[in-house]
């Protein structure tokens, strides 16, 4: 403390952890501070009593076995296995601290009040019942060429214009039915909402393509496009915290701050510890030339953008409808729903292989934007497919984005974490914040190589 730093990172969250080993690696100079004694800020993955303490349920019970046993993510998503985030993973802190990734079984769609898996085959896809056969030859051709599509080269592009044309009118160009644009949109694209008909086509296919490379990335594309930590989410926060701490970051967890000191020209200078803090830093100051943190550290400047609505449920079974799956992802599509809803409903099965929770316990998490007055009662379709519960955790966090980009305050605030299943939201708002921060886009290869030497 009482000294100057090139960046002063507030909150431990997995887009504040990675940030600070990026940043690390660059040479930037590091002060990281958390009010929470752990690691993961909203991201954490929580042991059974930290779970129950947190959502003010007392001692959990005693036939759920020992508290250590649990790593239960508090904002569950998947890795697409070719993401951005993987590709960030790959170039720093994998190999380094030897993590460990076991791929989702599968992933399944709710359609006429049934699950159906996402076909990851074409013998799948065959029998699968979300498309009629002659239905099945029209999509075909529409994956033959999404599959060939290059926004660089128009010969790919055949009569269709992907950069200036809606995925609507694609969609109609190879007459496809309602039930395969609700598959592609909402399966292999990953789209929360129907909103992206109305968007130029190019982005739509470039993340259709990213699921298809994701697929292909093991066992030869039959199981699925997903991959997740064993012993859970909290240990990605934790990794780059380590990569930064090796490249010279000072880490202070347990240290809540009373002030962010703005000058008066609107640009950030430093930070004030509170004076509840340990004694040694208690009340004193550390400047630095930019800031980054969580929304929680700047609520006059962060707008708020929605809330999500999210359900932990533990259970002794297997979700009936996965067939047994010992992990799995759900999508209950919002126009499944009834009424129909103008966001997905995303479920996400663990169990004990991931070492989230003791053998013969299974955790399912769900979670979806809320749209009414009641948003717990908005979860009910993805809750009744768990079956018996034996125990359940609901809550409501709202989701903020800053209101500027920080290039002129030099305070660099994260988006809140989304209710999509996966983290290609998250990786993009690191890469985005690294290329505002530093000027320069996040270079692959050449972290990859710094991150190797200490």
């Amino acid at each position: 403390m009482d000294e100057e730093y090139d960046a002063i990172v507030c909150g431990t969250g997995l887009t504040e952890c990675v940030l600070s080993g990026l940043l690390s690696i660059s040479g930037h100079k590091v002060l990281h501070v958390d009010r929470n004694p752990y690691y993961g800020g909203e991201s954490a993955s929580l042991n059974l009593q930290q779970l129950f303490l947190n959502f003010g349920k007392g001692e959990p019970p005693a036939s759920f076995g020992k508290s250590h046993l649990y790593n239960v993510d508090q904002v569950p998503k998947f890795l697409l296995a070719d993401g951005e985030l993987v590709k960030i993973l790959r170039s720093t802190v994998v190999n380094r601290y030897q993590m460990e990734f076991m791929l989702c079984e599968g992933s399944f769609v709710m359609k006429d009040k049934k699950c159906h898996k996402v076909p990851c085959t074409e013998r799948e896809a065959l029998a699968s019942p979300l498309m009629g056969m002659f239905e099945k030859r029209r999509a075909a051709k529409f994956f033959s060429w999404a599959q060939e599509y290059d926004p660089k080269n128009e010969k790919t592009w055949g009569k269709l214009r992907p950069l200036e044309q809606t995925m609507k009118q694609v969609f109609e160009y190879f007459s496809l039915s309602k039930d395969t644009i609700e598959f592609v949109g909402h399966c292999l694209a990953l789209e929360e909402t129907m909103e992206y008909l109305d968007l130029p086509a190019d982005q739509t296919l470039k993340k259709i393509q990213l699921y298809e490379t994701s697929l292909g990335m093991y066992q030869g594309g039959t199981v699925s496009p997903f991959v997740y930590p064993v012993y859970g989410l909290g240990e990605l926060p934790q990794a780059f915290a380590r990569l930064a701490a090796v490249h010279g970051g000072t880490y202070m967890l347990g240290t809540p701050l009373s002030d962010i000191h703005f000058d008066d020209d609107g640009q950030f200078t430093g930070i004030t510890i509170s004076k509840d803090a340990q004694p040694d830093v208690a009340g004193r100051t550390a400047k630095a030339k930019f800031v980054v943190g969580d929304p929680s550290y700047f609520p006059d400047k962060c707008g708020k953008i929605g809330d999500v609505v999210r359900t932990i449920v533990f259970m002794d079974h297997p979700i009936e409808q996965t067939k047994g799956a010992q992990s799995s992802q759900i999508i209950i599509p919002c126009t499944a729903c009834v009424p129909p809803r103008k966001h997905d409903i995303f479920l996400l099965q663990l169990s004990e292989v991931h070492k989230v929770v003791p053998a013969g316990m299974y955790v399912a998490i769900i979670s979806t934007v809320a749209e009414t007055e009641d948003p717990e009662s908005e979860l009910r379709p993805g809750i009744a497919l768990c079956g018996k519960l034996l125990e359940s955790f609901t809550s409501v966090s709202p989701m903020y984005a800053p209101k500027d980009d920080g290039r002129t305050s030099r305070a660099f605030i994260s988006d809140s974490y989304d209710s999509s299943s996966h983290f290609e939201a998250t990786a993009k708002n690191i890469l985005d914040l690294f290329e505002r921060i530093t000027g320069k886009p996040y270079d692959f290869e050449k972290d990859a190589g710094d991150a190797a030497h200490m």
